[in-house]
């Protein structure tokens, strides 16, 4: 009989607690350990959504890559988040939220990024710190292409690999090749891959004088969004849940998407 506490015991080993960064929150964040595991939802955040389709697919567990909660002083239903808390033990729900860890771990979310984006090579942009045992990790990801392509081509690439409902850039007048990547809110750590000597930049969330910047610094900077460059894991934790516990049921959501829309 798979319980919760088991299914947290495995994600923990594949992205330890201590890779994570000071302000996150990860883990087993809500339930009940010792309830049985049949039926898990893996989806990058959970939404209401996300708990209606747990509820309905008769799952006991959902499994995220960004935490429920960072720090509450209260669960109650007066605000959304303490909602969701609520619906979820109402519900006989457990929570396990994989955050700033799985980016870093390796085989997370931006390996599974660069595999998407189809980088060889790969290696750690830069060392953010060293595990007990004196593994180095890192967030970011640097590698190359198996050859040099047109930052247009790679563009369109990048849009399809994603499933992206739109991108931004900046062309920074070379093409693609020697590609640093960072799922999620990377913008200001765009000097590491100039550092790297890299000519392109695939990160989110970019605020308007990284832009700027990167122009002028000559390189190309994509901001897929948020969720696209973060989603590619989710169907890695439900492959891992799996492959650990071929006796129940791993279901990726398909009720979250890309939150923000493009109108062009």
């Amino acid at each position: 009989m798979v319980q919760v506490k088991d299914v947290a015991r495995m994600l923990e080993a594949f992205a330890p607690a201590e890779m994570k960064m000071d302000f996150d929150n990860v883990g087993f964040l809500a339930g009940t350990g010792e309830t049985e595991v049949t039926r898990v939802l893996t989806a990058l955040d959970i939404t209401d959504q996300v708990i209606d389709e747990a509820i309905e697919s008769g799952a006991q567990l959902i499994v995220s890559h960004h935490p429920l909660f960072f720090s509450l002083k209260a669960v109650t239903d007066a605000d959304p988040v303490g909602r969701r808390v609520v619906r979820l033990l109402r519900a006989g729900l457990s929570a396990i939220c994989m955050h700033t860890n799985l980016d870093a771990a390796e085989g997370g979310v931006n390996d599974a990024l660069a595999d998407a984006l189809g980088l060889e090579n790969r290696q750690l942009l830069t060392v953010e710190g060293h595990m007990k045992d004196g593994t180095p990790y890192c967030i970011g990801r640097e590698g190359w292409l198996a050859r040099p392509v047109p930052l247009e081509e790679y563009l369109a690439f990048v849009t399809k690999a994603l499933n992206c409902g739109g991108l931004r850039y900046v062309p920074g007048g070379k093409p693609v090749h020697h590609v640093a990547v960072m799922g999620g809110a990377g913008g200001d750590d765009y000097q590491l891959a100039l550092q790297k000597g890299c000519d392109t930049y695939v990160t989110a969330d970019v605020k308007y004088h990284v832009f700027l910047e990167c122009r002028a610094a000559g390189l190309n900077l994509i901001d897929a969004g948020h969720f696209n460059t973060e989603n590619v894991v989710v169907p890695v934790l439900a492959a891992r849940i799996q492959a650990e516990f071929p006796e129940i049921s791993v279901q990726i959501s398909s009720r979250h998407g890309q939150t923000e829309k493009y109108y062009c």
